[in-house]
């Protein structure tokens, strides 16, 4: 009977044992290197950035007008401009699938991963949390940085979702036949025909569905001959 109540007393003593995973319970702080766009190591410790989701790093996006640019290479470029030589304080939140530790990371008082939504460098990962959606919608309307353009989301783009030619994606969007033909041909809710010229506010936004009626066309002439209004901007 002894025997047994000793055993069961080391059992419980080692359950009320600290984690020996030391991503579970522990905040990181030191010089970051960024992997990319949303992850860090410090100190040996790879560190997914808490709610946030950047193109991965060979990623593609398009610009306002339609010509490509290495947007996952850019966004890692920022978080590494925007840290610099600083420390980095990195509060453990959880572990993921990876083994990575998942954080909020700052630099200082500003929160990194707020930054780079803020600035239209990463997206709100509302798969798990929505803590950055509100400053999403800033960077959209703002059109800054990868919502100047077009591009698809950071985990459709690690499905193996890619852009068309020039802003259609491998859905239901198409893509225009030539370079030249790159005016957006939209239908809106209330059924009134808008075009969109490259360099008009919302034409990184906008999606053409054949299906719906929508089209592409070569000339502004063209899109008002055939019925359409050019977008107020």
């Amino acid at each position: 009977m002894r025997r047994t109540y000793f055993i069961s007393a080391i059992l419980v003593a080692f359950a009320l044992l600290p984690s020996s995973d030391p991503l579970a319970s522990s905040d990181v702080t030191g010089r970051a290197s960024v992997v990319d766009g949303d992850t860090l190591e410090i100190q040996g410790h790879r560190i997914r950035l808490h709610g946030i989701d950047a193109p991965e790093s060979s990623q593609k996006c398009l610009d306002q007008s339609g010509q490509e640019w290495r947007c996952g290479q850019k966004a890692a470029f920022a978080l590494a401009d925007r840290i610099g030589q600083s420390p980095v304080y990195c509060e453990g939140l959880d572990t993921d699938g990876y083994g990575r530790m998942v954080s909020v990371c700052r630099k200082g008082n500003e929160d990194l991963n707020a930054w780079m939504v803020k600035q239209g460098w990463a997206v709100a990962y509302r798969k798990y949390s929505e803590d950055y959606v509100s400053l999403e919608k800033q960077a959209q309307e703002a059109s800054r940085n990868i919502w100047a353009g077009d591009f698809v989301k950071p985990w459709s783009w690690r499905r193996g979702e890619r852009l068309g030619a020039l802003g259609g994606t491998s859905g239901s969007e198409t893509s225009p036949l030539t370079r030249d033909c790159n005016i957006k041909g939209n239908i809106n809710r209330e059924g009134v025909r808008i075009f969109h010229m490259p360099s008009d506010q919302y034409y990184g936004r906008t999606r053409i569905n054949s299906s719906r009626g929508e089209r592409w066309f070569c000339s502004e002439k063209e899109a008002r001959d055939a019925g359409w209004r050019r977008a107020r901007r």
